[in-house]
């Protein structure tokens, strides 16, 4: 819904239009861009390494399965589901580890249930830019982003959220930072774009945004600047 729809002399509008001119003079960017995993969301994988501690096989060996661009991108382009991703998990997994399909779709389902949590304290800060300037969450995510942003509240924390499995376009594509800014009405070199990813970052900055990699909140925290007061 447009706020400035009806009747009356427009006077509230000119207000905001001024005080959106004063807060570009005061504030660095226009909108913040920012990943998911790795950056708001972590993940528990205990479970996980324990049915593969029992199976004989090393640590991480099916995130490094599920993760790998032949098993993992079909999914983050929205071109498989869940079930097709397992099985992929679990072929993977029979192939290089030798287990067999139904133990292979075991350790692919843990996989992709494991416990997550979001960052709170990357999300108040976050909170506390948004009253500034909008707040965009850019990821290379499953189809069941949706449901998982719910779980954790953040689709009550940000003004939008641009998917690679909705769009069809993965980072560090060009496309999907050019669609997240001209959804949030920023102008690219206006943008802060916060991934912990390097390539990813890379691509941002290449386009003209202010790139942050992230290891830390206190690199939020400094980078937000004035956005947070």
């Amino acid at each position: 819904m447009n706020q400035n729809d009806g009747d009356g002399d427009g006077g509230g509008a000119v207000a905001r239009s001024s005080a959106g001119r004063r807060d570009r003079a005061r504030h660095p960017f226009d909108a913040v861009l920012t990943d998911l995993d790795g950056v708001i969301r972590f993940y528990d994988m205990a479970d996980l390494t324990e049915l593969e501690r029992a199976a004989g096989l090393p640590g991480g060996a099916t995130a490094a399965i599920a993760f790998a661009p032949e098993t993992d991108l079909p999914l983050m382009l929205g071109r498989i589901g869940r079930t097709e991703w397992i099985e992929s998990i679990a072929a993977g997994l029979t192939r290089e580890h030798g287990l067999t399909p139904a133990h292979g779709r075991e350790l692919g389902d843990a996989l992709a249930d494991s416990k997550f949590r979001a960052d709170q304290t990357v999300v108040g800060l976050l909170r506390r830019a948004r009253t500034h300037i909008p707040v965009s969450i850019v990821t290379n995510a499953t189809p069941w982003l949706d449901e998982d942003l719910a779980l954790l509240g953040l689709d009550r924390v940000v003004d939008d959220v641009v998917s690679s499995a909705v769009l069809g376009v993965v980072k560090p594509d060009p496309r999907i930072y050019e669609t997240a800014a001209a959804r949030v009405g920023a102008d690219i070199t206006r943008c802060l774009f916060v991934d912990d990813r390097e390539e990813n970052v890379a691509a941002a900055v290449a386009l003209g945004m202010t790139g942050l990699r992230y290891r830390e909140p206190d690199d939020l925290r400094s980078a937000l600047g004035t956005l947070l007061d």
